[in-house]
């Protein structure tokens, strides 16, 4: 069996940015951070483990004990910030740059007029950072979800994480739900997530099966998950290499890896390290004589 790697995976600056400001903090003790930091069990641990309080993400509407609060590389809304600082609050901010153009980009199209539509997963926090922040808008989780809207003016922009196909689908269902309406598209979907895309892409037509290694609450890992099943791949999403089965592996001639921009480096290694060991014991799946 044969192990192939996408070229491009695994943590984006963001994710790495983050994790080194975290690194610098002194007194975790003292810190609260505001829901999950990144998407990643393993990175959610050590925190706990450094003695950091966190705040579970449903439950963020309570202010936080300490006086010092981290912002994760999700964002939180205007609205949010001031509500912290109101409350006496410190904050630690680790924001993606990415989020925060997010985050501009909608409140451009709401000062121009639009009604925003965010192309993106309804209830995730990087989203919720997005809409507190505006009045009128409409969160559009895919395709089926598109309708004609009242308005003649709609702005559309996506979560950072979105793949390309599926933003542009939903576009296109828009323009043709609303044809007589003014549209404007902000495109907020982030570098790293359309380089993760592109390569898996590529990695796609030299596979049968796929690794995707990331959070279970990482939406671009399962985002990458969905587009190899999409393909017909063989998929199986794990969060480290202990989730790895050798007899998942039967008949497969070349498996493809891949993971979420949460993904530590340490745990790709260990994946494809594991991987390397078990494709030194599956059979070559026969072939048919011609």
């Amino acid at each position: 069996m044969r192990v192939l790697v996408a070229e491009e995976l695994g943590m984006c600056f963001g994710v790495r940015d983050a994790l080194v400001l975290i690194d610098q903090v002194d007194r975790p003790d003292d810190v609260t951070i505001h829901g999950e930091l990144v998407h990643n069990e393993k990175v959610l641990e050590r925190l706990a483990a450094r003695g950091f309080h966190q705040a579970d993400e449903d439950s963020r509407t309570e202010l936080p004990l300490t006086n010092a609060v981290l912002v994760t590389a999700h964002g939180i809304s205007n609205r949010e910030r001031e509500r912290l600082h109101e409350a006496g609050k410190t904050l630690i901010d680790s924001t993606c740059p990415l989020v925060r153009r997010a985050h501009d980009a909608a409140q451009k199209l709401k000062d121009s007029g639009y009604f925003v539509l965010v192309i993106g997963k309804r209830g995730h926090v990087e989203v919720q950072g997005i809409i507190e922040d505006l009045d009128d808008f409409e969160v559009i989780q895919g395709v089926e979800e598109v309708k004609e809207y009242s308005a003649r003016r709609l702005g559309i922009l996506c979560q950072t994480t979105t793949p390309e196909n599926h933003a542009a689908a939903v576009r296109a269902a828009i323009r043709d739900k609303n044809p007589s309406a003014e549209l404007r598209y902000l495109d907020t979907i982030c570098h790293p997530t359309k380089d993760h895309q592109k390569a898996l892409e590529d990695l796609l037509d030299q596979v049968d099966a796929m690794i995707v290694v990331g959070g279970r609450n990482s939406n671009n890992t399962r985002q990458l998950a969905l587009r190899c099943e999409e393909r017909g791949k063989k998929t199986l999403h794990v969060q480290n290499a202990a989730d790895l089965r050798a007899e998942w592996f039967d008949g497969v001639d070349a498996v493809g890896l891949t993971a979420g921009t949460s993904t530590l480096d340490e745990t790709i290694r260990e994946v494809q390290e594991t991987l390397l060991r078990i494709a030194t014991t599956v059979p070559a799946p026969s072939r048919c004589a011609s």
